[in-house]
């Protein structure tokens, strides 16, 4: 009886080629809609992730100030962290990696016959550490170079591209790149990170050590950031905590007194970004899975309108002993192979156009098999809420009254 109320509904299907498709292209596009929202949706969250990640491995940025954001920085009273503060947290605070100063200053560099306005950043050699940045070329400061504030530099990629990039086999290695009054000897460049979390370019940058910074660049011992890198499974809360104490300790600061710094932990930057991007994916797909509701208006009017056209097969079925039930079944499974192609063709369709947006929005495609079934199982019920009711009022027919009907 199913077989035969399959292929029935299927030759129904077949006589109307171009009303079956006008009827599923609501559920076409629902589909395709909500697959493509979700899709795209869950490739921004894990873009956001990487991007964030690639600013250090479970990484703590203790800055001057009571806030971050504009105002945030301290004042010009705010003492300064000191490189020993680094030293002191990594030594007496159990569960961290790494610490390392960092200062950095908007410059302009020359080299090449060309320039560039680019920041150059002062540290020490833990700073690629804690940063997850690794050499394309060349080599790290040696510890004279950095105790001597030396004028050795690693550039990035971008400065190496835009300094160096246009001439035929330069690398930028062993090369001489002005900064401010004094030359700097380019001994590495470090490879490619791209796009921040922030959506600033990470391989724009010059990195000289920390006392040449100081003395060269900016003249000054400002130094208004520490990075602390934790150890993997380290508790944060409890870290943060220990690292609060041995600063304020450092920074000789009463009991009532207020911080005079914060501590900014990247990873609860990923978690609110990730979560933003997750409740607007989530918006996107309850609107574009409307169309699905009215995809499904659609079925049940068609579904009514063929009712109405095959009142007198009906009718001779019912008078030849067919039942009910069977009559019932036929035009249920019509409206569901209708909904459940409709939900086919659009899963096809948002496959292709979720790769391709993909591409062009700079997302990784993640393709969910769970949304793409939920998707299918989703149209295929609509095909049986909305193709329920005419479904019925035909198997409720009086055979007599049908077969008279014109």
């Amino acid at each position: 009886m199913l077989l035969s109320s399959l292929l029935l509904a299927l030759r129904s299907i077949q006589r109307n080629l171009l009303r079956s498709f006008l009827t599923i292209l609501g559920i076409v596009i629902g589909v395709s809609a909500v697959i493509t929202m979700v899709t795209l949706g869950n490739g921004a969250t894990q873009a956001v992730q990487t991007q964030i990640s690639s600013l250090g491995s479970n990484l703590l940025m203790v800055r001057l100030g009571q806030r971050q954001g504009p105002g945030g920085g301290g004042g010009a009273s705010t003492p300064q962290f000191k490189e020993a503060d680094a030293t002191a947290i990594q030594d007496e605070i159990g569960g961290i990696a790494a610490a390392a100063p960092e200062g950095r200053a908007a410059v302009t560099v020359v080299g090449n016959g060309r320039n560039w306005a680019t920041s150059v950043v002062g540290s020490t050699n833990l700073w690629f550490d804690i940063g997850n940045w690794k050499l394309a070329s060349g080599r790290m400061f040696t510890d004279d170079e950095q105790t001597a504030g030396s004028a050795v530099c690693i550039i990035g990629e971008t400065v190496r591209r835009e300094i160096y990039g246009g001439t035929a086999g330069q690398t930028g290695l062993g090369e001489q790149l002005r900064i401010k009054q004094f030359s700097c000897n380019v001994v590495g460049v470090l490879a490619s990170k791209g796009q921040g979390g922030m959506g600033n370019d990470q391989d724009d940058t010059v990195v000289v050590p920390l006392h040449t910074l100081q003395r060269r660049v900016t003249g000054n011992q400002r130094l208004p950031t520490l990075l602390v890198s934790m150890q993997d499974g380290s508790d944060s809360t409890r870290l943060k905590a220990s690292l609060r104490e041995l600063l304020r300790e450092r920074r000789k600061l009463a009991e009532g007194d207020d911080d005079n710094f914060n501590i900014l932990d990247t990873q609860q930057i990923a978690d609110a970004l990730s979560g933003t991007t997750k409740v607007m994916t989530t918006l996107l797909g309850a609107v574009a899975a409307v169309s699905l509701l009215v995809g499904g208006i659609g079925i049940m009017n068609i579904m009514l309108v063929s009712v109405t056209e095959r009142t007198r097969e009906i009718g001779l079925r019912l008078a030849i002993g067919a039942l009910e039930r069977e009559v019932l079944l036929q035009f249920l499974i019509e409206a569901v192979a209708l909904s459940a192609l409709g939900g086919l063709v659009g899963i096809v369709i948002a496959t292709a156009a979720s790769w391709g947006l993909a591409s062009v929005m700079g997302v990784p495609y993640l393709f969910n098999i769970s949304i793409n079934l939920l998707s299918l199982v989703f149209s295929a019920a609509i095909g049986v809420v909305f193709g329920y009711f005419p479904a019925r009022r035909a198997a409720r027919m009086d055979p007599i009254e049908a077969l008279r009907h014109e």
